[in-house]
């Protein structure tokens, strides 16, 4: 039987919502909200594989949903990057959600009116995977957002009073980054009248340098704050050591990375002659010191591994 093999990218989001939803029904059932999440996450990986054994052999996998007109509607797309992106994060939440089974999150999410780690665990990894398949800024706006709410709730599950304090640091920044992707994915539209990647690609050129300047300026600024870039990196200390373990893991694995990842397509897809290629250069040199820095002040071992994450996504800046 022949796959079209297109057609399995919509899966990596939909599985996880489907399961959430499952999970949330088996609210009374632990165990079965654990066995929902686990093959919801399988299945996940196996399209992963998949989609990246075709994207490799095969070339980019598309799919523009619902049918629409090519340009219209929501694109899809899985290349080599996004594939391999996909299937670690995939690995990423599968080997998370062995862990958490034996810490306390069941037991935090047993303590909420409903039991929600599995459900809000499960709309976390279908963000994460639509952020990676996205072929337009709307789309990767709407995968930041899905799992960024759900980041919420993770962050502030079963916590007391000084957490939930804590943690409202890293909610007020998430919010006004994405205030602040509205305001850019407006003033790209208006420009170019599109928000499609490979359109883009094509309008973009066209355009006054200095409007290319300011749309590549608020796109940097954006995902350098979901990135923790030095020096939009100041909440992630405060926020990521408030968290359990577990939740801790997948925001240091997946969260920030997705903002690497971001920072990748943009300038690589539509802004490949940047002119700012030399202060990236000097801005992730500064977010390795510092964040190394920062390391070696700490006597607290989650803040010591936060500011540790920093200097290495100074790392993964460098190489772009």
């Amino acid at each position: 039987m022949n796959v079209d093999i297109p057609q399995l990218l919509p899966l990596p989001v939909l599985i996880p919502l489907i399961g959430a939803g499952f999970a949330l029904a088996l609210g009374r059932f632990p165990r079965m909200q654990r066995v929902v999440s686990s093959v919801s996450l399988s299945l996940v990986l196996i399209v992963a594989i998949i989609l990246l054994v075709t994207a490799d052999t095969e070339g980019p996998q598309v799919l523009w949903v619902g049918a629409w007109p090519e340009g219209l509607g929501i694109m899809l797309v899985a290349d080599r990057l996004s594939a391999l992106m996909l299937l670690v994060s995939s690995v990423v939440t599968i080997t998370v959600l062995v862990f958490s089974a034996r810490s306390d999150m069941d037991e935090a999410s047993e303590k909420a009116p409903v039991s929600i780690f599995h459900p809000t665990y499960l709309v976390l990894a279908a963000g994460v995977s639509n952020a990676f398949l996205a072929g337009d800024l709307f789309n990767l706006f709407v995968g930041f957002e899905m799992l960024l709410f759900a980041s919420y709730v993770l962050l502030t599950l079963g916590a007391p009073r000084e957490r939930v304090r804590a943690g409202s640091t890293y909610v007020v920044v998430s919010l006004l980054s994405s205030m602040l992707f509205l305001i850019t994915l407006a003033i790209t539209y208006a420009a170019t009248g599109t928000v499609n990647f490979a359109q883009l690609a094509e309008r973009l050129q066209g355009l006054d340098p200095g409007m290319q300047l300011v749309i590549q300026l608020m796109l940097l600024v954006v995902f350098g704050i979901k990135a923790a870039i030095f020096p939009l990196s100041a909440w992630l200390p405060d926020s990521y050591p408030t968290a359990p373990a577990s939740v801790t893991a997948v925001f240091a694995g997946l969260l920030t990375k997705v903002g690497v990842y971001a920072i990748i397509r943009t300038q690589t897809m539509l802004f490949p002659d940047s002119t700012l290629t030399t202060p990236l250069l000097w801005v992730s040199l500064a977010t390795m010191v510092i964040g190394i820095l920062g390391a070696i002040t700490q006597s607290e071992i989650k803040r010591l591994l936060s500011f540790t994450l920093i200097s290495h996504i100074g790392y993964m800046l460098f190489g772009i």
